[in-house]
């Protein structure tokens, strides 16, 4: 009698012989651990060596400007900080755009930073159609220094407060000018939200730089004007211009008598220029970490802050969230005001 067959059922290909698990260890895990542990390595590596070579603090304006003042300030406190060398270059042109795209298009390895006004990473975005650079092309690294604007009248008008001048403006529209250094600018931003949040008309009259508007304020060709405190101070001081309105949330300690504009009707409304450091996007979190860290420590001085003030401007050095949390802000509230008035830039 036969024996009864046995039935197997059919080996896999990969149990025909036993597994070597160190051998399979070393062919396909190993690689991918090493090279974890080496990218971890190098970015250690470069935040530990950073800088190794001099800095570059692009400017986006001709030399004499705020924008120029704390390229300075910040090339010589991150030089003497970081015992590099740190080189100022005014890349002046299209309203700071061509420092901005050389800023975005440089190495992201820390050695360049750039000193970002409001405008050009939170308003030129949505302003320019063909913008040679993307807001992300730029990292945050620190708030720099901020500057209050003032609502400002020729003193002839009657108008008292910014209640009594949208009044005005309320039963005449159009009547009521303001004045601008260009299409686009802090001020005629500024000036737009004022009219979309009382829902009246204003007329905007666009100049070549701040110097004219200004000119044809103090002598009554135009109505009204955003402008920044330091520019104006004097003339509010000699009587010949009216402020009406600071554009901050809180009360200037330059001005503390004269109201917000936000506390005349306008709640929220906020207009405040400021400058900030930013570097290429995809620098390494440790190095940008570093260059905060020593701004913010630099910003901090008393001499410093006492110089900023001299110049109109207070120190506003914060953390890369901060910044980012601010550009955020400040995008979305001139973006809207850029599209529902139809801005086109000069």
């Amino acid at each position: 009698m036969n024996p009864r067959p046995v039935h197997r059922l059919p080996l896999h290909p990969w149990s025909l012989q036993p597994v070597n698990w160190h051998a399979l260890f070393k062919r396909l895990v190993r690689p991918w651990l090493l090279a974890l542990l080496f990218a971890g390595v190098s970015l250690g590596a470069t935040a530990q060596t950073f800088p190794s070579k001099p800095m570059h603090v692009i400017v986006p304006f001709p030399p004499g400007g705020p924008t120029d003042v704390l390229g300075r300030i910040v090339a010589q406190g991150l030089s003497e900080a970081l015992g590099q060398a740190a080189v100022v270059e005014n890349k002046a042109g299209a309203g700071g755009n061509i420092g901005m795209e050389q800023t975005a298009r440089a190495p992201a390895d820390g050695h360049t930073l750039a000193i970002v006004p409001l405008g050009n990473i939170a308003v030129n975005p949505s302003l320019f159609p063909n913008l040679p650079y993307k807001a992300s092309d730029l990292a945050p690294v620190s708030m720099l220094a901020t500057v209050e604007n003032v609502l400002v009248v020729n003193a002839s008008l009657p108008a008292r407060t910014v209640k009594e001048l949208l009044a005005l403006a309320a039963q005449k529209p159009d009547s009521v000018s303001f004045a601008s250094p260009g299409a686009g600018s802090q001020a005629h931003l500024a000036g737009e939200l004022m009219a979309l949040g009382a829902g009246v008309q204003l007329l905007h009259v666009p100049y070549k730089g701040t110097g004219p508007a200004l000119n044809d304020l103090l002598g009554g060709q135009v109505t009204l004007m955003f402008a920044q405190m330091s520019s104006v101070l004097p003339h509010i001081k000699s009587g010949r211009l009216r402020a009406l309105g600071v554009a901050s949330l809180k009360r200037s300690p330059v001005m503390p008598d004269t109201p917000t504009v936000a506390e005349q009707g306008l709640p929220r409304f906020e207009a405040v220029s400021w400058y900030a450091l930013m570097v290429p996007s995809g620098t390494p979190r440790e190095v940008i970490d570093r260059l905060s860290v020593e701004t913010q420590r630099l910003f901090a001085r008393p001499d410093l802050k006492d110089k900023l003030a001299a110049l109109g401007m207070d120190a506003g050095a914060g953390k890369p969230q901060d910044l980012a949390a601010a550009i955020q802000v400040e995008t979305a509230r001139w973006a809207e005001v850029i599209r529902q008035k139809n801005i086109k830039p000069e």
